[in-house]
């Protein structure tokens, strides 16, 4: 599961549109950002099976980051923290939940390897990678509808050009984790997930008002139009 998270960034724009996108792709992928970390601290291990269909990962030890526990616990970390720098209360609930919607998108797709307790537990998974074109298709489909949802709000109407770069960025990086060959070490898997953090970086961007836009809508705010516009 990746371009699933970002996408319920993109529609939780409908309920939090106080909240920055890049926040939002923040919190809904926060769970992925923390974990390459861990592996380069050794903290948690993956191992590579090329035999497997679909994902080609084999998830060791990973309880900090993916277990249901830890998902909780950083998804209240993440709305205090929220709460406490904006003062929104919606946009921390929203943000709590897109945390801890990654344990529920990855239960669809990954094999039974999420662990349900920090010191590890039952496993649990659906194993939609086993079935890797129904994975793609759903996930797809998902980021298409949450996408359209994102377009409708104020931000995705005011951005241009962006969020559709952005999107485009987003299924290309899926197309090639579906069709490229397995990561060569646990290090590269790592090292790669670091780079999320400039899709991150790009949902900020790209929730920005293009200039032209950024424009109208300061005219707007003066007399309820636009400057120059005739009285």
């Amino acid at each position: 599961m990746f371009i699933g998270h970002f996408a319920l960034g993109f529609a939780a724009k409908r309920v939090a549109p106080q909240t920055s996108l890049g926040t939002l792709f923040l919190a809904a992928q926060f769970v992925d950002l923390l974990w390459p970390t861990l592996l380069l601290l050794g903290v948690e291990r993956v191992a590579i099976d090329a035999a497997l269909s679909g994902a080609p990962l084999v998830f060791v030890h990973y309880p900090i980051s993916h277990s249901l526990l830890g998902a909780i616990g950083w998804a209240g970390v993440l709305g205090m923290v929220y709460f406490a720098v904006s003062h929104q209360r919606r946009g921390a609930w929203v943000v709590a939940l897109l945390v801890a919607s990654h344990w529920v998108l990855d239960l669809l797709v990954h094999r039974a390897d999420l662990p349900l307790l920090l010191a590890g537990g039952p496993r649990l998974g659906l194993g939609l990678w086993d079935s890797p074109g129904v994975a793609q298709v759903l996930e797809v489909a998902l980021f298409l509808a949450c996408f359209a949802v994102y377009l409708r709000t104020p931000a995705g109407k005011g951005a241009g050009f962006k969020p559709w770069v952005l999107a485009a960025v987003l299924l290309a990086i899926q197309i090639a984790n579906a069709v490229g060959p397995p990561p060569p070490s646990m290090e590269a898997i790592a090292w790669v997930g670091q780079a999320q953090w400039l899709l991150v970086a790009a949902g900020y961007w790209a929730d920005r008002p293009t200039r032209g836009r950024r424009g109208l809508q300061a005219g707007a705010a003066v007399g309820g139009r636009p400057f120059g516009a005739g009285r």
